[in-house]
């Protein structure tokens, strides 16, 4: 850490007590900024740092709703717009028992540089709620839904902040959102809300691009070397929407994919993983891994260990944050892992990043590989301002573009700041610039 920005960091941790995940995210991002600083002592004269760092606003409240037996049950929403510097506030709500301030925060920040990585105009948010839609039934995540939007309506808009799904959020909890944003405001405001169904506002290829993103770039990483996804044994953590397409895309470039996993086990199945049998069983089934087990003579669930033992090539966490530790880390450097990109919102530990980078491993982090599902947002928030649909093949193209372009900036970036092939520090510092430079440009606000 420069010594000039360890007081920044120090100010976080003091302010922000209790929200580790944040503090990890903050300290990353300012562990990159010393050649920055050093190079535009402007940024640190008007407090770039400071202001960078602490969300423009934050917002907790109760949400109540009744389940199928008549019950009350209160739950706790959240959305911290982050930044707002290029654009409407933009990022996913994650429903989940592990939903508090201090993730929210951590993602906002995190949304903030990977926003700006994808050249979009969009500004960096986050939010959720601690409800769990595991094993609730259609009607109570309907209520729900409604109850949290009775909430949320009066501080998003297409101009404002925009959400979209993440964790525990996919097309029937965006339905359910949009209809009671429609029914209260009285607008059809397509805008609003990312992620929609196809039928309703949506865009094509937006289900597959968090997935697809971070397999393009982790593409475009192996290519720096002459390698390929071809032939190659690729291991993914999770099995919701960002792994299973991350999956479908590996092995449309020739990837065997052998594994996958749910927070009951992981699944190896040596024969590569049957893309069809996963999604009935998550998408349809809304089952587990084990499901898949019992319809797959080739595959078997390990219930302890990590899914990160399995020897492979190529590594695709998809699950969730800090879900890769360092003692991973070296489990994968050792069985001659060669390219690591995040999928989810940062899945690696500081220790994990230091192991797999130390060992040469291609790394790409979290902001700039999974971009793609935001940058597709943002492509379907165009389409609805134009009141446009674009092919699946078309909006693919774009994603990829996209990603390309923010592997070669990092690429870039890294180069211009003397540390070649960090793929960390180019992100950081080239998500970073661009806000801080429209923060500069608006004054003090």
């Amino acid at each position: 850490m420069n010594a000039a920005l360890q007081p920044h960091l120090d100010i976080v941790l003091s302010r922000n007590p209790g929200e580790g995940e944040f503090h990890q995210a903050v300290a990353e991002v300012l562990g990159s900024l010393g050649p920055v600083v050093e190079r535009h002592p402007e940024y640190m004269e008007h407090s770039i740092i400071e202001r960078i760092c602490e969300p423009e606003r934050q917002l907790i409240f109760r949400v109540p709703w009744v389940d199928d037996r008549g019950q009350v049950q209160i739950n706790r929403g959240f959305r911290v717009e982050f930044n707002s510097a290029l654009g409407p506030y933009k990022g996913g709500l994650r429903f989940h028992p592990s939903v508090n301030l201090g993730i929210v925060k951590f993602l906002g920040f995190e949304q903030i540089f990977k926003n700006s990585l994808t050249g979009m105009p969009i500004g960096g948010g986050k939010g959720g709620s601690d409800f769990d839609p595991r094993g609730r039934s259609d009607g109570e995540i309907m209520r729900f839904c409604q109850a949290f939007m009775t909430e949320l309506y009066r501080h998003i808009g297409e101009y404002t902040d925009v959400p979209a799904g993440d964790i525990g959020v996919g097309g029937r909890e965006i339905g359910y959102l949009f209809g009671q944003y429609k029914r209260i405001t009285n607008r059809y405001e397509s805008g609003v809300l990312t992620g929609k169904g196809l039928s309703w506002g949506g865009s094509l290829a937006r289900t597959e691009a968090t997935g697809y993103g971070a397999v393009m770039f982790a593409q475009s990483m192996l290519a720096t070397r002459s390698l390929s996804f071809e032939g190659r044994r690729t291991s993914v953590s999770g099995s919701g929407n960002v792994a299973i397409h991350a999956i479908q895309k590996a092995q449309q470039l020739g990837a065997k994919v052998i594994t996958f996993s749910d927070s009951s086990g992981y699944v190896v199945d040596e024969a590569g993983v049957d893309l069809d049998l996963l999604r009935e069983v998550k998408e349809v089934r809304r089952g587990r891994v084990a499901d898949y087990v019992a319809s797959r003579p080739s595959a078997h669930l390990v219930t302890d260990g990590c899914v990160w033992d399995v020897p492979t090539e190529i590594a695709l966490p998809c699950a969730t944050q800090n879900e890769l530790d360092g003692m991973a880390a070296k489990a994968l450097v050792t069985n001659g892992v060669l390219a690591v990109s995040e999928g989810a919102n940062m899945p690696s530990t500081p220790d994990a990043v230091n192991v797999l980078q130390d060992a040469g491993v291609l790394f790409g982090p979290g902001k700039a590989a999974n971009a793609g599902g935001v940058a597709t947002s943002a492509l379907e928030m165009q389409q609805n301002a134009s009141r446009d649909r674009w092919s699946f093949d078309y909006t693919e193209q774009r994603l990829q573009s996209i990603m390309t372009g923010i592997h070669d900036t990092c690429v870039a970036t890294a180069e211009e700041y003397g540390a070649p092939g960090d793929y960390v520090l180019g992100a950081n510092i080239a998500g970073f610039i661009k806000v801080a430079d429209a923060m500069l440009a608006f004054g003090v606000i």
